[in-house]
């Protein structure tokens, strides 16, 4: 078999597997020094190709600019103009922690620290050490991965996030305390896209 038989065949294979996600496959989003430097330390893992990086056809009441969170599908849509959106998969709350309703991103964070809430805590009295010293720093081994977007409600702080994760192997599943996961290179690029105030909904 001929080198460019078999480059044409991965070509037609890729846009088959385009075809069956129902979407346009995106490029990476830009990396700075820091986010290369964590990245290549990062946890890697991967993950079914329709849980990749799409712009897909997308049809909703809500503005361009919001984010939708599908608990079923583990799939988190961006909005854009012309009935489209950008798909990226995540892994979501088990279903007695899931969050559900609106929200909107009150904060947002490169590398963030982590403190293990007090749920958590009560669940898994080995991270108190963790929350004693006050927190993990940012980095790759850091539960938040690359970005958080923290989750609002009429001011406050709702505690749940959609952030990147140390554990891509489980995006596609419902596995969380309640928060958002995202690989962190999908996280990095959905950072780029909002701004504070963005409006979010999980179905």
């Amino acid at each position: 078999m001929s080198f460019r038989y078999v480059t044409a065949a991965s070509a037609l294979f890729a846009v088959f597997l385009a075809g069956c996600n129902g979407g346009t496959p995106l490029p990476d989003p830009r990396l700075n020094g820091r986010d290369a430097e964590f990245m290549a330390l990062a946890p890697k893992a991967g993950v079914s190709s329709q849980y990749e990086r799409y712009l897909v056809d997308y049809k909703t009441n809500e503005p361009v600019g919001s984010i939708i969170v599908d608990n079923r599908s583990k799939f988190l849509y961006y909005t854009m103009p012309g009935g489209k959106a950008v798909r990226y998969g995540v892994a979501t709350g088990q279903d007695a922690m899931a969050f559900t309703g609106r929200a909107y991103v009150g904060g947002l964070q490169e590398w963030p620290r982590w403190i293990p809430p007090k749920d958590m805590l009560e669940r898994w009295p080995h991270l108190q050490p963790t929350a004693d010293a006050g927190g993990l720093p940012g980095g790759p081994d850091n539960p938040l991965g690359s970005r958080a977007l923290y989750l609002y409600q009429n001011g406050k702080d709702t505690l749940y996030r959609i952030h990147g994760t140390n554990e891509p192997d489980k995006i596609g599943q419902a596995v969380s305390s309640g928060c958002i996961r995202m690989r962190d290179i999908d996280a990095i690029d959905l950072y780029n896209r909002v701004k504070i105030g963005t409006k979010v909904v999980v179905l």
